[in-house]
Parts: structure tokens; C-alpha cells; sequence
């Protein structure tokens, strides 16, 4: 039987998600970087004040933290889980016939290839995901997804750090990506190959925006090199690459 305490800690996460100004500075972090209030204040359409007063209350349901660097103070997710929420909820919400659907160059740059939180999203990490799936590299389903071991030696081979579990975030997670409709790859797997995609100049950051520009390089990789290119001379860590500026 569900709980009456799991009802009001559910609730509350609703609440605090539902009002639009909260719910754009989630997706403003979801990029994967941390920002500033006044960044966040841009992103949510409000004024400093009342950014104070929505950061302060996502801090205190644990759905963001704050990191001080001198006299500034950054904020971000609190981790990948908050970050998948986020995106399953977008996915959902995008079921249905919207009043309006944002058009532009920013939001067709945003569905062709953007950072959510440590791993991409996009067309181009859709395409990535199936071409390593048809090599027999990794399998994606709706009960998960697991590297294969043709998959282990190819991704050492290239020198992925993938890492020692941490806590229980799996290797391979499937994220059903909210404007393709198909899966991209989150995970730990996710986060080493978005550092690897960054420190191969595959993608580059677009500043100010969760988007990623995939460069000539990234596009003759997911057209047919990507197996066939050299392992980089060092590997690249995945905070290493996602701390570094486009």
C-alpha cells in the first residue's frame, strides 16, 4: 500500500516543478553546467528577487545544490536522477498537442544535438546510440540497456573512462529523448562518450544554451569514420571534458 508520506513528498515535487519559472531554471540546469542567479533569473523570465526566492526553495527539496567559488555562488542539479526526471517529464509533456511548439534556429539547434546534465541528447546522440546498438556494441530497450562484450573491448580500446559504479547509476541507461522519441544513452556510458565527443572536437559548446554544435569532424564520425579513427593519444576524463570551455 502506498504511503501517505510517499503522496506528500511526490506532491511537493509537483508543486515546486509546476510553476513555470522554477521549471525553466531546472531545464536551464539540466544542461549540465552550473550558473549563476542572474544567469537562472534570465532563463526563468523573473526579476533577481524572485529567482532568490525559487533557487532557495529547489535547494530545499534537494532538487538543486549550490557550489560558492570565491564571492560567487553557482547552482546545479543535484544529480543525473534529477536530470532524467526532468527529461522523462519533458518526453511526456510533449505527448500532447501543444497551444504553441517553439520554432527558430535555437530550438531546431537544440533538437539536433544539446548536453542533458552529463551525457547528449539530440539527433546526433540518437544516431550514436543506433549505430553502436547495429554494431552489436551495446543493446537499448524498454527494460534497459547493457554493453555487450564486443562493447567492453571496443570502448577500451578507445580509451573511455568509464568508471567504477558508483552508489547504483548503472553503465548503460536508456533515456527515451523528448524530441526524437527514441533512445539516447545516459549512464555512465553516457558521461564517457559525451567527454570524448568534446575532447575529439566531435561537439562543442554553443555558450549561453544547453545546445551542442556538432562540428565537420563529429558529422564524418556518425556518417561512417567513427570506428575507424584512432584511439586519443591520452584519455580524456569526463569532468576534465565537461568542464572545458567550447
Amino acid at each position: 500500500m502506498t504511503s501517505l508520506a510517499s503522496g506528500i513528498t511526490l506532491a511537493t515535487t509537483a508543486s515546486l516543478i509546476g510553476d513555470v519559472a522554477r521549471a525553466n531554471i531546472l531545464c536551464a540546469l539540466s544542461g549540465g553546467q552550473a550558473l549563476t542567479a542572474g544567469e537562472l533569473a534570465s532563463h526563468a523570465g523573473v526579476g533577481a528577487s524572485t529567482t532568490s526566492g525559487h533557487l532557495a526553495k529547489l535547494a530545499e527539496a534537494g532538487l538543486i545544490t549550490t557550489l560558492k567559488q570565491g564571492r560567487h555562488r553557482y547552482y546545479r542539479l543535484s544529480g543525473p536522477k534529477v536530470a532524467a526526471m526532468i527529461e522523462t517529464l519533458m518526453a511526456a509533456s510533449d505527448l500532447t498537442p501543444p497551444r504553441h511548439r517553439p520554432v527558430g534556429p535555437r530550438d531546431e539547434a537544440l533538437r539536433r544535438a544539446r548536453s542533458c546534465y552529463d551525457h547528449m541528447a539530440g539527433r546526433f546522440a540518437v544516431e550514436l546510440a543506433e549505430r553502436l546498438e547495429e554494431r552489436g556494441f551495446l543493446v537499448l530497450s524498454d527494460e534497459g540497456g547493457y554493453v555487450t562484450e564486443a562493447g567492453s573491448a571496443f570502448f577500451a580500446r578507445f580509451g573511455l573512462e568509464l568508471g567504477a559504479a558508483a552508489g547504483r547509476r548503472p553503465l548503460c541507461r536508456c533515456c527515451l529523448d523528448w524530441s526524437e522519441r527514441r533512445f539516447h544513452i545516459g549512464g555512465r556510458l553516457g558521461t564517457a562518450l559525451f567527454a570524448h565527443a568534446l575532447g575529439r572536437g566531435w561537439v562543442a559548446r554553443v555558450a549561453g544554451s544547453r545546445a551542442l554544435r556538432v562540428t565537420r569532424t563529429g558529422e564524418a564520425a556518425l556518417a561512417g569514420g567513427l570506428f575507424r579513427c584512432e584511439p586519443l593519444d591520452r584519455p580524456v576524463s569526463a569532468w576534465e571534458a565537461l568542464t572545458a570551455s567550447a
